[in-house]
Parts: structure tokens; C-alpha cells; sequence
């Protein structure tokens, strides 16, 4: 029950709310979330199919410490296997090569500030580890029916920033990722139907921001794309998703299905250096606070936490009425 300083604040997997007065301040431009999820990582697997299916890995240098999080198979016994299949894994890259011994998978997380640049020339010494974003470089042995390449080509992997959570594993199987183990179902899988969805949300009390973003619910939804779906559905970003009515779900459902392939589909082609920029055009409210809604018009507002924020649109979704500090007054349900 709320006391007489203001309202309880709701239950939810909600990071701490930033400064006093700036949950719902305008901002132009926003902040933009640039981890790259499922559309991204969907076609980062595209463009490497195109470049590592058939090709044999050749040296695995790790540059940073912590960014390997296994140690048994090592990286080493990489070197020399056959690349069978990139595909993707909610948020996960997987890169799996063929031996003799069996397969072996690569698995890249990208987390908040990791990125993959192709090199179609290494350089020729290896790499050293410093103080720059290189955490892992990926050799592949020169093709052979491309003898007049002018070195070897491969992948960095890098991360900006102090906050250093890129992840890479290598495994015999990409289930054996506790990340991965855990997913819920891929929104843009045909097993994901109407049906499932209404499951999942059944007696389920978070609201719906959060439940978007639980990867064990759905698996590749982030920050970005749960604020673009919720604005496409038009609904509360704090609404209960237990509450949603029968239609609502529908509504969800479509968004959840339509945001996600239209951004798959403008990314695909697409070099993996264009990904972000890509992205950036393509969002409708995210990042774009204090902008006006493409739908509407009305200003897009913002809500902040300690280390990000969420944006949406008052008129289109929470009936005109902007979110408040959620320390100082009820979130609209």
C-alpha cells in the first residue's frame, strides 16, 4: 500500500530509476539502444554464411581475458575444422564447424557494446593484448580456389566501453550455453503461434516491458525492439501482461511478429558495418524522445533508469497521459 510520500512503486524487474524529475523529461534524439538484437544477430548470421560456410578456421587469437567463458574444448582446437553453419540463437551467434572428432561451435554473445567487423586482409602480425576494443580475432585459412587473395580474411570481435560483457564460448553443442539452455521460444519461429503466446502471458504479473525482454519468455527481444513492438501494438509499456484482453494478445502477437521480420527484411544484405546505422533509421520511438511520433504526431516521451531508458508515445499508447516519475505517482496500467 502507498504511504503518504507517494505511490508504491510496482513489482518488476526494473533497473533503479535515474535522478528526481527526469523520468519523462524530452530529450531530443533520446538515448538509443545499440545492443544488437535478434534482427541484427539474424543478419550478422546471414552475412557470415555467405563468407564462413566451407571455409577452414585458421588461427583463434584471444586478445581480451575475460571474454572466453569456457576452457574445455580450448580455442585452439578450432584451428583447421570445416565451417558447416552460422545461424542464431535468440541474442547468440553460433558458428558451427566439422572435425573428425565431431562438431564444435563457436558461440558469441555481443551483449551491450560488442560488435563483429569482417576483414577481408588481416593483418599480418597477430594481434597483442592492449588497451583497445579487440577481444577476438578468427583467421580463416586462405581458400583454394581464391589463390590471389591478397591474405587472409577473418573476423574481430570487439568491445567498446569499461563495462566489458562480451561473451564467447566454445562447445561441443550450443545448448551447452547456460544463456542459451534457458531461451524461450523464437518469436520469428512458426511453432510461435497465438496459442503460445496467450500461454505464456496466462497469470503472468510483470508488465509487459518486462516480460518482452525476459529472455526465457521469448528469446532475441531487447530494450529497442520491446519499445518498438509495445508502440505498434499500442499499449502501455507498464501494463500487466496478465490483464491484456483477448484481442490485446492478438494485437501483441501481430506487432511482436510484423516489427520483427520488417526489420530483419531492411537488414538483409546489409555488410555487418551497416547493421547499426541500419537500425538507428529503422526504429519509430526508440531513442527518439522528444521527437514526434511517426503514427501521430504527439511528442515521444521518455522514461529513465540508472542505465537505460524506455520511450513511447503517450497518445498512442497510454491514452494521452504521459508516464510519470515512477517514484512520485502511479504508473498508468
Amino acid at each position: 500500500m502507498a504511504s503518504g510520500r507517494g505511490p508504491a512503486r510496482p513489482a518488476g524487474p526494473w533497473p533503479a530509476p535515474a535522478r528526481r524529475g527526469t523520468a519523462c523529461r524530452p530529450r531530443r534524439g533520446g538515448r538509443l539502444e545499440r545492443v544488437p538484437e535478434l534482427p541484427e544477430v539474424e543478419a550478422l548470421a546471414s552475412f557470415l554464411t555467405q563468407r564462413l560456410v566451407g571455409r577452414v578456421v585458421g588461427p583463434v587469437h584471444q586478445v581480451a581475458v575475460n571474454v572466453l567463458k569456457t576452457y574445455d574444448p580450448p580455442l585452439t582446437a578450432l584451428r583447421g575444422r570445416t565451417v558447416r553453419a552460422v545461424g542464431r540463437r535468440g541474442k547468440f551467434l553460433v558458428i558451427t564447424t566439422d572435425g573428425a572428432d565431431g562438431p564444435l561451435c563457436l558461440v558469441v554473445h555481443l551483449a551491450r557494446a560488442g560488435w563483429l567487423r569482417w576483414q577481408v586482409k588481416l593483418p599480418a602480425e597477430p594481434p597483442h593484448p592492449g588497451r583497445g576494443p579487440l577481444a577476438l580475432r578468427v583467421q580463416l585459412e586462405p581458400a583454394a580456389d581464391d589463390p590471389g587473395a591478397p591474405g587472409p580474411s577473418g573476423f574481430d570481435l570487439t568491445e567498446a566501453g569499461t563495462q566489458k560483457r562480451l561473451a564467447v564460448y566454445c562447445v561441443r553443442e550450443a545448448d551447452e550455453v547456460p544463456g542459451i539452455a534457458r531461451l524461450g521460444p523464437d518469436p520469428l519461429d512458426e511453432a510461435f503461434t497465438l496459442e503460445a503466446l496467450t500461454a505464456l502471458l496466462a497469470g503472468e504479473r510483470r508488465q509487459l516491458k518486462g516480460v518482452l525482454r525476459d529472455q526465457s519468455v521469448l528469446a532475441g527481444i531487447g530494450n529497442a525492439y520491446s519499445d518498438e513492438v509495445l508502440h505498434a501494438a499500442r499499449l502501455s509499456p507498464f501494463k500487466l501482461a496478465a490483464k491484456l484482453t483477448g484481442p490485446e494478445v492478438a494485437t501483441l502477437h501481430a506487432a511482436i511478429g510484423s516489427t520483427l521480420r520488417e526489420a530483419v527484411e531492411r537488414s538483409r544484405g546489409l555488410a555487418a558495418g551497416e547493421l547499426k546505422a541500419e537500425k538507428k533509421t529503422g526504429l519509430r520511438v526508440h531513442g527518439r524522445a522528444g521527437q514526434p511520433c511517426p503514427v501521430c504526431g504527439d511528442t515521444i516521451r521518455e522514461v529513465s533508469f540508472a542505465d537505460s531508458a524506455l520511450q513511447y508515445c503517450p497518445t498512442c499508447q497510454t491514452g494521452g497521459k504521459p508516464l510519470a516519475d515512477r517514484r512520485l505517482s502511479r504508473l498508468l496500467k
